[in-house]
């Protein structure tokens, strides 16, 4: 059996969680989330708590057992919390700002970056201490905040020799060493 997915989830106050059929619908004071639940995996809401069950246990429901009940739980707690990537932009000229529905960057190419924000996101930026650019991401999508902040991160990845690019707030980056001159020549 599923260690996972045998939890209950709680639903908070404030929460409402219906089944109609293979749909799961989660509302809460963030906003709404709707999935689809795989073939062998059944829901159902009891006594406020949500409960998953497998039909079947063999090798392919056990994962989606687990899976199932873990992406539940990332709605009722997305529609209550939210989710918050962060992520800090460092380089010389290197510039972000929300202009309407898109996020421009300054990222050393010859051209700006024009992000669409997509729905379901909210994204600002506002400067650090050290006037570095930190963009924010919030929603109640686990899965869409974090693709949109990787995203946001491939444009210019952290480089390891100045460190300058996107990365995460928090995340080290391991620094190399630059070429060095030996001797002295002729």
């Amino acid at each position: 059996m599923s260690r996972i997915g045998r939890k209950p989830i709680e639903i908070p106050p404030k929460t409402k969680v219906t089944v109609q059929g293979a749909e799961v619908l989660v509302e809460g004071p963030k906003g709404k989330l709707k999935w689809r639940v795989p073939e062998p995996i059944r829901v159902a809401v009891e006594d406020g708590k949500v409960l998953v069950k497998a039909e079947r246990t063999d090798r392919d429901g056990k994962s989606r057992w687990g899976l199932s009940r873990s992406l539940i739980q990332n709605m009722v707690t997305g529609v209550n919390q939210g989710y918050v990537k962060k992520l800090l932009i460092e380089g010389v000229g290197f510039r972000a700002s929300v202009q309407g529905s898109n996020l421009q960057m300054t990222l050393g190419f010859s051209h700006p970056i024009v992000f669409p924000i997509p729905a379901g996101v909210k994204v600002s930026v506002a400067d650090t201490a050290d006037k570095k650019p930190e963009i924010t991401i919030e929603g109640c999508d686990k899965q869409l905040v974090g693709e949109v902040a990787a995203r946001i991160r491939k444009f210019f990845p952290a480089e390891p020799y100045k460190g300058k690019g996107v990365r995460y707030v928090g995340e080290q980056v391991r620094r190399k060493a630059g070429k060095t001159v030996a001797g002295g020549g002729k």
